[in-house]
């Protein structure tokens, strides 16, 4: 059974916090990282930080950038040299993100100071970079405007210096425009109603997550509007510069945060909502067919309340780690092994 402990037990970030990410950045030693403040998108939500070592969660901190905007979607990713990376996205809403980044040459200790991307590029939505067999770091992203949403490749050859994209990856059905439908642009907090307003009334996708399943040959799967109603996925058999057109698969999605690893023995597991309303359970999948079915193999939360936005990896031990949000006051670690699933 997953071993869950709360990254902290009382919130130093109150009221909210949500979009959690971890990366091993060295044996045994992870970082954790997600936004906070009174609420998604409002002026005060920053990026907080903390380190685990021994199993033991170390008291979060504020990662202070001197930026005034709402701070979104932190993303941590170790490359090829050991560096680690700290993705996040700034901005007044969703639609007007720039992506910032920092890195970290002592394992999270100290951070450098933060980059913003050029206009156009946003470093990953949410889920981890990977990297592929020829060396190329492959960030999913997407981008959310006004009836349409898309998913895209961000690839750089070269550690990080710069950035190709690859796309678009559009959801089935996209493109026609229905008049009078409802127009709600991407997640925006109703603090009247205490609740995230989605929107409904277009096919869309994004948030992807990407392995590498065979020497170049990479599968997407993306996150989809409640209009599509279920995860979608694509692939390319170049490295990520050519995609196939999004496909449903059969697995409901309410318009919530997914996130894959393809572990050491070639499985795939998939962290999730599977369900087509709310965000309740927070379940691992684990295909062994590469994604072509997904039996649903352990709920880490079923209780009423929102679960969601899981972020996977796997360890050097084998061990498999989710952090997660638990109804929006507190960040939850699920620790895994490969025969709990």
């Amino acid at each position: 059974m997953p071993r869950m402990q709360p990254i902290f037990s009382s919130n130093p970030t109150a009221p909210s916090c949500h979009a959690a990410t971890i990366v091993e950045e060295g044996p045994g030693r992870f970082v954790a990282a997600w936004f906070a403040g009174t609420h998604e998108g409002h002026p005060d939500a920053a990026i907080w930080l903390t380190r685990c070592e021994g199993e033991v969660w170390r008291a979060p901190s504020k990662l202070d950038d001197g930026i005034v905007a709402s701070h979104y979607n932190p993303v941590l990713f170790r490359d090829g040299a050991g560096v680690l990376w700290l993705f996040y996205k700034i901005g007044d809403s969703v639609p007007t993100w720039t992506g910032v980044y920092r890195t970290s040459a002592d394992g999270g200790r100290t951070w450098s100071r933060p980059t913003l991307l050029p206009a156009g590029l946003i470093g990953p939505a949410k889920n981890k970079p990977i990297i592929v067999s020829n060396g190329d770091i492959l960030c999913g992203t997407s981008h959310e405007t006004w009836g349409s949403w898309a998913c895209w490749v961000e690839v750089s050859t070269n550690g990080g210096q710069n950035w190709i994209t690859h796309g678009p990856i559009a959801a089935p059905g996209a493109g026609a425009y229905e008049a009078g439908s409802d127009r709600t642009v991407s997640a925006v907090w109703d603090e009247a109603a205490g609740r995230l307003r989605l929107p409904s009334g277009f096919p869309g996708v994004i948030q992807p997550t990407l392995w590498e399943y065979a020497p170049g040959r990479i599968k997407m799967l993306m996150r989809s509007t409640q209009r599509v109603g279920y995860v979608c996925a694509s692939t390319s058999d170049d490295f990520g510069r050519r995609w196939t057109p999004a496909t449903q698969v059969a697995i409901p999605n309410p318009n919530s945060g997914l996130d894959a690893v393809r572990l050491s023995d070639g499985r795939i597991a998939l962290a999730c909502n599977p369900v087509p309303e709310g965000r309740t359970p927070l379940s691992v999948l684990v295909s062994e067919d590469n994604g072509a079915t997904w039996p649903r193999r352990i709920d880490l939360e079923a209780d009423a309340g929102e679960h969601s936005y899981p972020s996977i990896i796997q360890a050097g031990d084998g061990r498999i780690h989710v952090v997660a949000t638990y109804r929006r006051v507190r960040i939850h670690h699920y620790v895994l092994d490969p025969g709990d699933l």
